[in-house]
């Protein structure tokens, strides 16, 4: 019985026994490595001896980029390797131990600080490790595929490093070296593009569809565009708490929304220029003969544009005359003036009645007046003398208060075709500059790439590739 548990109590004690002889090992090499090793002492056999310590950082987080404080968050490794001659040993003196670690206030460390740090954490230990050099060096931040995690903000594109050499000091005087770590990002469009880019595309071609209301609309125009340029503002103000507080360079965004801003204003200011023209009239402003030849025959023309044709020069020489007396210097009366220039059916009669009444007179004019007819027909035309001259004179005053509204009215409509062809003009104008402009800034940006090299016109090559 006690035989048998010996037997059970026998791989026990034979694994203890083996973990304590593999302890002693290591305590045994560390007691041996640690025997008048001053950790405060550079590891150079002689003075002229120069340590090498290389730098490696292993990316596991792009975090955040705060573009108006400029500061990157990352999770970042930094790995240094250098060579202490007074840490070797043979492994088969230790029983093949190849690896020891131990705490890093017991060894000499190199003096590298991580400066644009906000904390550093530290494991406060030390691989001791027999390793080979193999001369091979490696320039850019490592990424741990297994331990990255993807940043949906951003997407790196470059990750290369380089040590800063101070080249017209001597080497014997050389100060510290500094290695940069740099990382080239770019970042992922679609958020903005559907949140703000698109939004503001959308809203300005609501600014450009007021040109389709009537050009008398101009309130109901001005107040479209400001709701535009309301909205605009706002969007404008939301860059504004992203983008940094400097005058070096302007975010594309920040210049594309300025630049919808300002066609925005050119349309309130062509809204109210329009409506200006619009509601002018002949009382207040006379039309030059240019502006009628450009606004109501060159440009509709031009356009395509369907408006009606301008008064011919006859009629509106007539129109003249009709206020300073004939050609010919003879004063005429309004109604011979109204008889030339007015059509027929605005005449006081209808020409058939005219002709009817005409022959009527001329066939009592042949017969001659019957007995005691011309005795009582002079009576009653002294009688109808006033009323009758009382009569013409209401139907002119009728006839050229007629005509004075037809002159207001044609008038009237004349600048308002000027109105419109000039609504026109403008809507072609903002058209193709917000259509020129747009395409413009996004073009800007389908060529704003990250370069296929990190630094233009370095001939070393930088591994790895950005593919």
């Amino acid at each position: 019985m006690l035989w048998g548990q010996g037997l059970l109590l026998l791989p026990p004690l034979l694994a203890v026994y083996l973990g304590a002889e593999a302890r002693n090992q290591e305590e045994r090499l560390l007691a041996d490595l640690m025997h008048n090793y001053n950790p405060h002492l550079r590891p150079a056999e002689h003075d002229s001896d120069v340590v090498n310590v290389s730098l490696k950082l292993t990316l596991t987080n792009l975090i955040s980029l705060n573009e108006r404080e400029e500061a990157l968050t990352t999770n970042v490794w930094i790995e240094m390797q250098w060579c202490d001659y007074r840490l070797r040993w043979d492994p088969q003196d230790y029983e093949g131990l190849w690896v020891l670690r131990v705490p890093s206030t017991m060894v000499w460390r190199p003096d590298v600080v991580l400066e644009n740090k906000s904390q550093t954490y530290s494991t406060n230990e030390i691989n001791l490790q027999l390793s080979q050099e193999d001369g091979q060096t490696i320039e850019w931040i490592f990424i741990d595929p297994e331990a990255f995690t993807e940043n949906g903000e951003w997407a790196i594109r470059h990750r290369p490093a380089k040590m800063l050499l101070d080249v017209a000091a001597p080497a014997e005087e050389a100060g510290h070296q500094k290695v940069v770590f740099y990382v080239l990002i770019q970042r992922k469009p679609l958020f903005y593009v559907i949140n703000i880019i698109a939004p503001c595309v959308l809203i300005s071609s609501v600014a450009i569809l007021i040109y389709f209301l009537p050009a008398k609309a101009g309130g109901q125009k001005c107040t479209v565009a400001i709701n535009v340029l309301l909205a605009q503002t706002v969007f404008l103000f939301l860059v504004a708490k992203k983008v940094p507080e400097t005058s070096q360079a302007v975010p594309l965004i920040s210049k594309y929304l300025t630049f919808l801003l300002a066609v925005t204003i050119l349309i309130v200011v062509n809204a109210v220029v329009v409506l200006n023209v619009s509601l002018r009239s002949p009382h207040t402003h006379s039309m030059a003969h240019g502006v009628r030849k450009v606004f109501l025959r060159l440009l509709p023309q031009l356009l395509r544009m369907h408006v009606r044709p301008p008064a011919p020069a006859a009629v509106r020489d007539t129109r003249r005359q009709l206020q300073n007396g004939s050609s010919l210097g003879w004063p005429i009366t309004a109604g011979e003036d109204i008889a030339l220039c007015l059509p027929r059916s605005e005449l006081l009669f209808r020409q058939r009645q005219r002709n009817g009444l005409v022959r009527a007179a001329l066939e009592k004019l042949e017969k001659g007046p019957e007995p005691g007819q011309s005795q009582e027909l002079c009576g009653s035309l002294k009688q109808a003398a006033p009323a009758i001259q009382a009569c013409v004179e209401a139907c002119n005053l009728i006839a050229l208060a007629r005509h004075q509204q037809s002159h207001f009215d044609s008038g009237s409509e004349e600048w308002f075709l000027v109105g419109r062809v000039l609504d026109r003009v403008c809507f072609l104008a903002m058209l193709s500059l917000f259509v020129c402009g747009t395409a413009g800034i996004f073009l800007m940006a389908h060529y704003n790439q990250v370069p296929a090299l990190p630094f233009p016109g370095d001939p070393r090559s930088y591994l790895p590739s950005p593919d």
